[in-house]
């Protein structure tokens, strides 16, 4: 039996939050759980995974993102795990974008990284098991914003007999060709780069012989500072319409819709984040 850290009554239901100690990590892990009223009566609920960007934790998306309300309703768990290992000789990086809560949802394959940044498998085989032993879950599906929408589009396409249904905010679409992404595989998966295909949305999708989705949501802001312009000083660093243009290649639906004036911040993912919920729910695009 889960006991919470932390909960809170939040629309009749309750945000929980969690500690516990992962036998993948190494190292106790956190993550926060919206449960629903429905869960809490006991009956079956649909969960949906989502993964935060960089910098985030776990209490990131439950305090910005205003998801409890259509959650509630729409008797949705929401499960919002942490974005990387934390915690004593848990290397840092030298910046943001690499090290503590840039984990980029992957298993980590160089030292001195490997030791714990094995995110990918804690999520499928340590997290969601951990979580659906706990509750009553009826199906999964997996959504993200930037980083973490990176992480949603590749692990459904590795994984896609584990979701239902999988949509992204702003992701990172095809890391192999930014700089962010750059970085993270180069320290993480080494300088060999045939490994970083398995880890590119983009590639992943060209790679596909068929369709797994019905389909696939994406919502991105045109005012979003990470567009860039192709400068140094603003790199090009999300490449949605790349990711578009594979899944057209290969027969995936994909709505890829952009909002004028829009940027890349919790703002814009409280203005879509109830239509996406609901297409977890329903299958429908808004």
């Amino acid at each position: 039996m889960l006991e919470p850290a932390s909960k809170a009554l939040c629309f009749g239901g309750e945000q929980r939050f969690y500690t516990h100690d992962s036998q993948v990590i190494g190292l106790p892990m956190r993550f926060g759980l919206y449960m629903p009223p429905a869960a809490l009566r006991g009956e079956a609920c649909q969960l949906v995974l989502f993964l935060a960007g960089l910098t985030c934790n776990e209490e990131t998306f439950a305090i910005k993102a205003h998801a409890q309300q259509t959650a509630a309703a729409q008797n949705l768990i929401i499960l919002t795990p942490d974005t990387s290992p934390r915690g004593d000789g848990v290397p840092e990086g030298d910046h943001w974008d690499i090290g503590i809560g840039a984990g980029f949802y992957l298993d980590a394959t160089q030292a001195p990284w490997q030791t714990h940044f094995q995110m990918e498998r804690y999520l499928l085989d340590e997290l969601l098991p951990l979580v659906q032993a706990a509750c009553s879950v009826t199906q999964v599906s997996i959504m993200g914003h930037s980083m973490g929408g990176h992480g949603a589009l590749t692990l459904a396409q590795r994984h896609p007999q584990q979701f239902c249904r999988v949509s992204a905010i702003a992701p990172i679409c095809a890391p192999i060709d930014c700089h962010w992404g750059q970085k993270a595989f180069s320290t993480y998966l080494g300088p060999d780069q045939t490994t970083w295909q398995a880890h590119d949305a983009t590639r992943l999708m060209q790679n596909q012989d068929k369709r797994h989705f019905d389909h696939i949501l994406i919502d991105q802001g045109s005012n979003d500072q990470f567009l860039g312009d192709g400068s140094t000083a603003r790199p090009h660093q999300l490449y949605p319409e790349r990711f578009e243009a594979a899944c057209q290649q290969v027969g995936q639906p994909v709505t890829l819709r952009w909002h004028p004036g829009y940027d890349h911040g919790y703002y814009f993912i409280q203005t879509v984040i109830s239509d996406h919920l609901r297409f977890h729910v329903t299958g429908q695009l808004p």
